[in-house]
This record gives structure tokens, C-alpha cells and sequence, in this order.
């Protein structure tokens, strides 16, 4: 295969991950975004876009998909996407023009822009970009020296606390250093101190916000409450592999079960395959991919395909593995019948050595494109000669 191909053929694989990495992009209208940035205090991340901007295609691919970009937009920004040549999105397009594409813009509650940075990035630019925008927002510096002076305010420490959280930084010393001063922690302010502060699942500030959940899901919302508490088992999830501790995993489930059930079997699943991807653990991955299968995406074919992509990313060479996908994305590409599926199913077979099975699989997919404009059509004839 061409170093071209293999260029667009990652680019095709490297797609939305699984529920939880990457952004997640709100869907609702301008005006829901802003109201939804106020009640959240938070800035609005738009990406402006054309449908047919290359750059734009490979941000989306690549870059949006990113675990730490999810982890970090999602926890920080309110995240559109808007098409700027759609008709729907005119009035948008009006009051923020753009020369190029893409361009990333920060915007608050007022719809102010507050930064503007033209051009596609790669993950950790973006990142840095975030970064930079909440820096407009949070004085951290000013705060540091504040808090090293003594200041002991409860409004300056809760403040404190939402900057650091904002930049990434560590914040529960602080949360808990205020809490311990508190009787009743019931009060809106403490409820609210509870709901900022709990970063992490493994953390007696998460305990303390679970047993407030009901009076927190009363002035946040229960999906936004739901939202914070999977933020932090997450976190756990993550500190779990940065220090190999499957102790911190259990315990990241655990507390998944206890403050948002309904999600926690699903949970259990992509915590597993995360760990195990890390530790290098083919085995339990595959099992972990395996009831992730079972109890969540079923036969469905965008689910199965999705899961192939992680699952390849993974371990793209491991023989039980690749067996596994295949079955997943033969049925995928039975179901939903997309070039894709047949692209990625050829992927395999070629992985496994199975040349023929691979071209019969290539051959198919343009079968089903037909003479209809698709982007897939090109990969798939360039696969198709890189096996002849």
C-alpha cells in the first residue's frame, strides 16, 4: 500500500471514538448555546467550517476524536460546529464572519468573541488554544499569590477552585481545605462548592456531592449533574493507567454505579478496554471489547464500526483480535452497507493475510458506490492495486 493511501486509510479509520473520548458537539441552536454557556458559566468553542475544506475533514477525523481534546473541551466549553454555508446558519455567519477554513473561535455568554485563531490544528495546538482562551477568563497567577497571602474568602476560594479546574490544574486541596471548615453543607453555595470541586471519583468530595446529588440536580439539572460525575470517574479511570492500578479502576467503576447506574454497565466496559489498551493486555481487552459488544452496541452497524476502529487502534496486529473484528465489521457492513465498512473489513483481511478475501471485500464496497459521488471510491480502487 502507497504512503498516500495509507494516509487516507488512517484518516478513515481515525473517526469518532467511543462514547466519552473526543468532543462531544451540542446540537442545539445558538440561542440554547448561549443560555446553556451562562447557566454553566462557560465559553462557547465554535468550530466554522465548510463541507468541502480539506483541513476542516481532517480536524474532524483526527483532532476532534482526540481522548485528552475531549477530556479537556468537554470539561471547559460549551462545543459547536457550524456549518458557515448552510442557509440555516446565515444569520451566525452574519454577525461572526470568517475568511478561511476552518476557523476556531472562543465566544462567552454575550456572544463576545474573546479568541480567534484561523486554520486547522493539531491536537495539542488545540489544546494550547483552549488553554489560552481560558487564561482571558482566569487571572491563575493573581489567584496563586492571593490564596499564598492568606486569602481565605469563601467566594475567592470557589473562584480559585473554578480556575484551576478550567486550567487543568490540580484543585482538591483547596476544595477540601474549604469544606472542612463547613457544618452544613446543604447550603446552595456548599452544594455548589460540592458540584465544582469534585474532580475525581476517588475522592471524599465526590462522596460528599453524591450524598447531596438530589439538592446539586436541583439547581444544575440531572444531566448535567450525571455529566460531572462521569467527568470524574473518568478522571479516576485515567489516573488508573497513568499509575497501573487496577485498584483506582475498580474503584472508578464502583463509584459509576453509585452515582449514575444507568451507565455503569456500558462503563464498566470502556473503562476495561481504556486499562487494558494502556497495560498492553490483549486478553482482557478483547473481553472487555467483547461484552461492551454484547450490552451496548449490539448489531448495530455504526456501533460495530466505531468499536473496530478502537479496537484496531488497540492492538492492530493481534490475531484473536483481528478475528473478532472481522465479525464485527462483515456484520456492520451487512447491516449498513456504507463503502467504509467494506473498506475497513478489507483492512483486516489484509492484515490477516487473507489477500483474496480482502480484494473480494474492496471489490464490494465499490459495487455499492456504484456511479455515485463518494469519497471512499478512490481509496478503495488504490487499495484494490496495492493487493494486485
Amino acid at each position: 500500500m502507497n504512503a498516500r493511501l495509507t494516509f487516507l486509510l488512517i484518516l478513515l479509520l481515525s473517526g469518532a471514538a467511543l462514547k466519552g473520548q473526543g468532543i462531544d458537539f451540542f446540537h442545539g441552536s445558538w440561542a440554547e448555546a448561549l443560555e446553556k454557556a451562562k447557566s454553566e458559566q462557560k465559553l462557547i468553542f465554535v468550530d466554522a467550517y465548510a463541507v468541502w475544506c480539506g483541513p476542516c475533514k481532517r480536524m474532524a477525523a483526527n483532532v476532534f476524536p482526540d481522548p485528552k481534546v475531549g477530556e479537556f473541551f468537554n470539561a471547559n466549553f460549551i462545543c459547536m460546529k457550524i456549518d458557515m454555508e448552510k442557509p440555516e446558519n446565515a444569520e451566525f455567519a452574519s454577525k461572526y464572519p470568517v475568511s478561511a477554513y476552518p476557523t476556531l473561535m472562543f465566544i462567552d455568554k454575550d456572544g463576545k468573541i474573546t479568541l480567534k485563531q484561523v486554520g486547522a490544528q493539531q491536537a495539542e495546538g488545540l489544546l494550547e488554544l483552549g488553554k489560552k482562551a481560558l487564561g482571558s477568563m482566569d487571572k491563575i497567577e493573581d489567584m496563586d499569590a492571593a490564596y499564598a497571602e492568606g486569602n481565605r474568602d469563601p467566594k475567592f476560594l470557589f473562584d480559585y477552585v473554578k480556575a484551576l479546574n478550567r486550567a487543568a490544574k490540580p484543585s482538591l486541596k483547596i476544595t477540601n481545605e474549604y469544606l472542612a471548615t463547613q457544618k452544613d453543607l446543604s447550603t446552595e453555595f456548599n452544594r455548589r462548592f460540592l458540584y465544582e470541586g469534585a474532580t475525581e471519583a476517588d475522592s471524599r468530595v465526590f462522596d460528599l456531592l453524591l450524598q447531596q446529588r438530589e439538592g446539586v440536580a436541583t439547581l444544575f439539572g440531572q444531566e448535567q449533574l450525571d455529566n460531572r460525575i462521569e467527568q470524574a470517574c473518568r478522571k479516576t479511570v485515567k489516573k488508573a493507567i497513568e499509575f497501573r492500578s487496577e485498584t483506582l479502576l475498580a474503584e472508578a467503576k464502583e463509584k459509576m454505579k453509585a452515582g449514575r447506574p444507568a451507565r455503569a454497565e456500558a462503563f464498566d466496559f470502556e473503562a476495561d478496554m481504556a486499562y487494558f489498551s494502556a497495560v498492553k493486555d490483549s486478553k482482557k481487552y478483547l473481553k472487555a471489547a467483547s461484552g461492551f459488544q454484547k450490552s451496548t452496541v449490539k448489531n448495530s452497524a455504526a456501533g460495530l464500526h466505531r468499536l473496530v476502529q478502537e479496537m484496531l487502534r488497540a492492538f492492530p496486529d493481534d490475531a484473536n483480535l483481528l478475528s473478532q473484528a472481522a465479525g464485527y465489521e462483515k456484520t456492520a457492513a451487512e447491516n449498513g452497507g456504507l463503502p467504509e465498512y467494506y473498506l475497513t473489513l478489507a483492512d483486516i483481511y489484509k492484515r490477516q493475510g487473507k489477500r483474496e478475501e480482502a480484494l473480494k471485500t474492496a471489490r464490494k464496497g465499490l459495487e455499492v458506490i456504484g456511479d455515485k459521488p463518494d469519497g471512499s471510491k478512490m481509496m478503495l480502487e488504490n487499495f484494490i492495486k496495492g493487493l494486485q
